[in-house]
Order: C-alpha cells, then sequence, then structure tokens
C-alpha cells in the first residue's frame, strides 16, 4: 500500500473538516448507483436542442458503469479502510470492491461526454463535479488513489470513443449549435 495509504492518511488527518465531510457525503449519496449521472442523461435525452447528446451521454455512463462493475468483480481488491490501519470511512463500510472507483467511472463516463459535446456553460461545471466525486472518494476512506485514478481514465476513455463515433458517423450532419459548438 506505501503511498497510497500515506496519501488517505495524510487527508484524513490534514483536509477532513466539519465543511467539507456534509458536502462529499452528499456526493457519495448522489453518485450512489449513477443516480445523478442517469438523471443529467436523461434530461439532455427529453431536451429536444440536445437529444442525440443525450443518447451519446446514456452510452458512455452504460459502457463505463458496465466495464467497471466487471473489472471491479476480477480484481476483487479490498477497500482501503480495511487494509490500512487507523483510516476511518466517513460513510458507511461498502461490501464491493475497491478497483476502480465506479463513482469516478460514472462521473467521468457521463460528465466528460458533456464537456466534450455541449456549450460551455454545461461543460466546465460538468468537468468540476466529476473532479470533485472523484477527490470524494479519497476524502471519504473508500478508495485508494489508484482506485480513483483507474476509474477516470476508464470514464473518460468511454466517453472520448463513444463522443468520436458520433462526431464521424453523426457530427457531419448537424448544424453547429447542435453540436455544442455555440458555447452559450
Amino acid at each position: 500500500m506505501g503511498w497510497e495509504a500515506d496519501v488517505l492518511l495524510w487527508i484524513q488527518d490534514n483536509i477532513r473538516n466539519p465543511i467539507l465531510t456534509p458536502i462529499t457525503k452528499l456526493f457519495a449519496l448522489i453518485g450512489n448507483h449513477g443516480e445523478f449521472s442517469i438523471a443529467v442523461a436523461l434530461l439532455f435525452m427529453i431536451w429536444p436542442k440536445y437529444r442525440k447528446q443525450g443518447y451519446v451521454i446514456a452510452i458512455s455512463l452504460a459502457s463505463s458503469a458496465l466495464v467497471s462493475g466487471l473489472i471491479k468483480h476480477i480484481v476483487g481488491r479490498t477497500r482501503p479502510y480495511n487494509a490500512i490501519d487507523g483510516l476511518e470511512p466517513l460513510v458507511s463500510k461498502l461490501s464491493d470492491s475497491s478497483f476502480p472507483s465506479g463513482h469516478s467511472s460514472a462521473a467521468f463516463g457521463c460528465m466528460f461526454v458533456v464537456f466534450l459535446l455541449l456549450p460551455k456553460r454545461y461543460g466546465i461545471p460538468a468537468l468540476c463535479y466529476s473532479i470533485f466525486m472523484a477527490l470524494s472518494r479519497l476524502y471519504l476512506g473508500v478508495h485508494y488513489p489508484t482506485d480513483v485514478i483507474a476509474g477516470t481514465l476508464l470514464g473518460i476513455f468511454f466517453a472520448v470513443v463513444t463522443t468520436t463515433v458520433y462526431k464521424k458517423k453523426f457530427a457531419p450532419a448537424l448544424p453547429a449549435e447542435e453540436l455544442g459548438k455555440d458555447n452559450e
């Protein structure tokens, strides 16, 4: 564990505070089972202007969640609070494996598509949400740094792949404002 244990214990001892703790717990709650990301995908799917992008978001989210869950099952890495003496999780102990972070994978699988395809007024907050979601997993003591890095990269991978396929197959026929290029 070495450096990863050091990072998590340092966060616990130096970063945790009464202001950030309820915020990170809220992020954990809305990230459970991908509810918030699913809601974002559905919102864009029912919004006529961004319907096609909503489908891309949903496909990326589903792909990253499916592969993340499969890898989690195969790898079977124990949670850090079960392996690092003195590390206290700030949420209920989880029964599934640690690697990769499903919260990070889902957040980036969804929100990175928003960042890539939609106007900056949606994309930048979406990217900030993803980053905070990933960092919250460390703050709460439920994932190792490499779990979060892997989940983040997995989500970004599927976001880039689905966005690239969308742009190659459908984007040439769409007006620029529908591609999110209007940067509203």
